[in-house]
């Protein structure tokens, strides 16, 4: 009994455990070795697209590299899941510019550190299986709208526009309106390279699928701008516009505000980080599972998530999550457990030390072209059109919303508003399916298919109640009438399998009525959480034992005892 009992404590105490502890027990040479192809594959993936995030994050360039060798690494190290690739993502750019541009990179540095601490609270405290309650119209309205953000922001980049001076449009109409401001500035130049690395981008998978069109693009984007003729003053490169450090990052944390005030202003974009972060990751990681046959510890992964972060902005870069599409490559080559996403981050780790210069030459109209690519595919339009053309109105009305608030406002509000409509609408929906009905009464007599029919009393009325008993359903209750006569009224509660506090109030206001008025209150058929939730509130001694039926024939035997 007591070894029993020490492993089932030793059992619980491991549920946050790494999933890289685990398959270590079994690892071999052969699997290392697809780990490290995979790792490096991933890396040469990741590499462009960890710059094109981080300035469509509007930070520099070099920030994506920091959080995708950080992040990567103490994701796979501590994380739930055997592949899972972390970095930045498109679904946080509009997030980060939002917060760099209201609250400054220490805002960023904070809300980051914050959103690591809750995201590790959340995995201790077992909150990963909540995933499923965030509605799947949600994800796909706001991942929409991300997208759609995202595309909007490098429109400026993709047509080679200049602003005037001092304008630094944030949200998604303000960009629309410089972007239309600034059609005067239009390089021709600029749209050539956009569209040649666009179409590489588009083709290139169809053709050679061992080299990433990415880095296809970056390639013959930078060729293009270096020996074409008038392309060069034509174009903005990276380094034309930021400057590109090499080695180690160094992170100049006396200059931060550790104030209280910039605390408590970063807040709800720490919890809009935390929240993004899990949901984000723990759907990357359902993906992965279907990839690899395998499954995925949530709570451990929300704790490596939360690492990752912290980890993240102490080495120079910005919020990260688990990567989709980087994931999903991992798979495809070989990768099978975290080695491979560490050996992602330690190639990255190389070319930040040795080649990160080189990454100045890279086009700003090629990078636009791979953040619209990234837009397409996270954009999930045919998921989007699919689910306006056969869900209820409900659930297309949340997606719309959702969608909206998303490009108009931002992720924050449009979550907000999405979970309290969808709990409305959920609410509505709960209590149209509740129903308090009468018997209707049939004489047996008059009736050739009334054998089976319930002898009733004519001084007994019966309701059948079908449906949780809620605040949302709390009002039909009211409904019950009770004839002058009546004698005994019962209620027939086989179908209710919830009650709340309110629809408990109900039914006092009930009992007292028929106490009133002389009638008997007979309950049949209730169920285990109703009778809980009668029991522990004293409804159930004040109604009396006697009165709580297991059957309905039992409630009318009762009933016709005078």
């Amino acid at each position: 009994m007591i070894d029993g009992k020490k492993e089932m404590l030793s059992l619980k105490s491991f549920y946050l455990k790494p999933k890289f502890f685990s398959v270590m027990k079994n690892y071999s040479f052969a699997q290392f070795t697809k780990d490290l192809i995979a790792g490096v594959i991933v890396a040469i993936i990741a590499l462009p697209l960890s710059i094109a995030l981080a300035l469509a994050s509007g930070v520099a360039p070099a920030c994506g590299i920091y959080t995708a060798i950080a992040a990567g690494f103490c994701v796979s190290l501590f994380g739930g899941s055997r592949i899972q690739i972390a970095g930045p993502t498109a679904a946080f750019a509009s997030i980060v510019a939002g917060i760099v541009a209201a609250q400054g990179m220490d805002g960023l540095f904070i809300a980051t550190i914050l959103a690591g601490v809750l995201l590790i609270l959340m995995g201790v405290f077992r909150f990963g299986s909540l995933i499923k309650f965030i509605p799947h119209t949600i994800t796909t309205g706001f991942t929409s709208g991300i997208a759609l953000i995202i595309l909007i922001g490098q429109i400026k980049d993709f047509l080679g526009l200049t602003y005037a001076d001092g304008v630094k449009p944030i949200g998604t109409i303000e960009k629309i309106e410089a972007n239309i401001a600034a059609i005067g500035s239009f390089s021709w130049q600029a749209l050539v390279v956009g569209v040649v690395s666009l179409a590489i981008l588009i083709v290139d998978p169809k053709l050679e699928k061992r080299v990433p069109p990415s880095l296809v693009a970056v390639l013959v984007g930078a060729l293009m701008v270096a020996f074409l003729p008038g392309f060069e003053e034509g174009v903005y490169t990276i380094r034309d516009l930021y400057t590109i450090p090499s080695g180690l990052p160094k992170v100049d944390f006396a200059g931060m505000n550790f104030s209280f005030d910039k605390i408590a202003a970063v807040l709800p974009d720490a919890l809009t980080i935390a929240v993004l972060a899990a949901i984000e990751s723990l759907l990357s990681c359902v993906v992965a599972d279907g990839m690899i046959n395998s499954r995925h510890n949530s709570n451990a992964e929300l704790v490596g998530q939360g690492i990752g972060n912290i980890a993240s902005v102490l080495f120079g870069g910005i919020p990260a999550t688990g990567a989709i599409a980087r994931t999903a490559a991992n798979a495809k080559n070989g990768g099978k457990t975290p080695v491979a996403g560490m050996v992602h981050a330690v190639v990255l780790l190389l070319v930040l030390l040795f080649l990160m210069p080189y990454a100045g030459l890279i086009p700003m109209p090629t990078i636009a072209a791979i953040l619209f690519m990234v837009a397409y595919n996270m954009s999930e339009w045919k998921k989007f059109v699919r689910i306006t053309k056969t869900a209820p109105k409900s659930d297309i009305l949340i997606l719309v919303v959702t969608f909206v608030l998303t490009v108009v406002f931002d992720l924050v509000v449009a979550i907000a508003v999405g979970m309290v409509l969808t709990a409305l609408l959920f609410m509505k929906r709960m209590s149209d399916e509740t129903s308090v009905n009468g018997w209707t009464y049939i004489d047996p007599e008059n009736d050739a298919d009334g054998i089976d029919l319930r002898v009733v009393p004519r001084d007994v009325r019966v309701y059948e109640i079908s449906g949780p008993l809620f605040f949302g359903a709390a009002d039909k209750i009211p409904t019950i009438m009770l004839k002058d006569y009546t004698h005994t009224l019962i209620l027939r509660m086989r179908a209710v399998p919830s009650l709340d506090s309110t629809a408990l109030n109900a039914l006092e206001h009930l009992y007292e009525k028929c106490n009133k008025q002389d009638v008997r209150l007979i309950l049949s058929h209730v169920n285990e959480q109703p009778l809980a939730v009668m029991r522990k509130s004293g409804f159930y001694d004040k109604v009396g034992e006697d009165n709580f039926c297991a059957h309905i024939d039992e409630a009318l035997e009762k009933a016709s005892v005078r």
